[in-house]
């Protein structure tokens, strides 16, 4: 499961590139940044100090485990867009899952004693969903800024964080059922993104 967590990221960057074929502008920063972040929440540790089942353990989920270390390089992209510090066009998804992947690996050394595949295998797969996810609707709406397409697109990138760390909290609450089905949810526009990808080449 260690394994997992290492090599998931970076796979699936490389497959998702191979299939759309956007390139990696902005990807020496990803990485720069995304190591200096990894390194320093590995050693300042978790933020929120989770109690119990409750909402402190959701709080913690969404700030130290999920949804904020992909929104952090999301933000830094949109910022260096605003700046210009890119020459040319980068594609947000491939930005965030190249910041990820040391984040992954530093991730990966400190669960491994935990074996515990909620953090080891489902993590991973909530980073790329968020990571993939958010950049999908952002393409929606500059494609098509009808209001039924706009609307529920940037209603779906602020839930999208959200149910990501819900699906978490709800396996570690020890509530499959619910568990699975936001795990899906929160799933289905990379799955899309990724089949549309495949299918225009």
């Amino acid at each position: 499961m260690s394994l997992f967590c290492l090599l998931w990221v970076p796979l699936f960057y490389l497959f998702r590139r191979s299939i759309t074929g956007e390139g990696g502008a902005g990807g020496v920063w990803a990485l720069l940044l995304g190591s200096i972040t990894a390194i320093f929440q590995f050693t300042l540790g978790y933020l929120v100090i989770p109690g119990g089942f409750g909402f402190s353990r959701w709080v913690s989920a969404f700030v130290d485990i999920v949804s904020i270390p992909v929104l952090i390089p999301l933000l830094v992209y949109v910022i260096f867009i605003v700046c210009r510090v890119f020459s040319s066009g980068a594609d947000f998804a491939n930005f965030a899952l190249l910041w990820l992947i040391p984040v992954a690996a530093l991730r990966a050394i400190s669960w491994s004693s935990q074996s515990d595949p909620l953090l080891l295998v489902i993590v991973p797969l909530l980073w790329t969903a968020i990571a993939v996810g958010i950049p999908f609707f952002i393409n929606c709406i500059m494609r098509n800024s009808r209001w039924h397409i706009a609307v529920p697109s940037g209603l779906a990138i602020l839930v999208l964080p959200f149910l990501a760390a819900t699906a978490y909290w709800a396996f570690f609450s020890q509530q499959p059922l619910l568990g699975f089905a936001l795990f899906l949810a929160a799933l289905i526009p990379m799955v899309i993104s990724v089949v549309l990808g495949a299918s225009s080449e």
